[in-house]
């Protein structure tokens, strides 16, 4: 029998939870300097890319594209519209296979550099965090996954 999927602790610790579609958990990082989704593959064990079947590759990056048009929205709601959209695997502080959906301007503060392990992480607060899952929750139920 396989493990089950539980998220790594990491993740616990600075994002929250959205939904889950088909392949993976949706999390927003509790980071308002940007509009963040992480997407993590609910299947136990995997490390990489390649440990994913090519189904499962497909179906990610299917979602990849759809978190990018949350980030997108999240972005414009927020009156700061994203101008480059930023996705990476890295998983070189938390090895569980996970990809991040980031939005970036020009004026985000961290331009051009990349945003991970960049500066300290200006958290949402409760209320706007919560405000912003409710908010993603509501769009993914309106357009769901194709």
């Amino acid at each position: 029998m396989t493990a089950p999927f539980k998220a790594d602790p990491a993740f616990e610790a600075g994002s929250a939870v959205v939904c889950d579609w088909p392949l993976c958990e949706v999390r927003l990082q509790d980071d308002a300097r940007f509009p963040w989704l992480i997407l993590i593959p609910r299947r136990a064990g995997l490390r990489e890319l390649e440990d994913l079947t090519p189904a499962d590759r497909a179906t990610l990056m299917d979602e990849v594209v759809r978190a990018g048009e949350l980030v997108r929205m999240l972005g414009g709601a927020a009156g700061r519209a994203v101008e480059k959209l930023n996705v990476g695997a890295l998983g070189n502080v938390t090895a569980q296979l996970h990809v991040h959906v980031v939005g970036r301007r020009h004026d985000d503060g961290l331009w051009p550099d990349p945003v991970w392990g960049r500066g300290a992480a200006l958290p949402y607060g409760a209320s706007a965090l919560q405000a912003a899952v409710s908010g993603l929750r509501q769009e993914t139920r309106r357009s769901p996954a194709g």
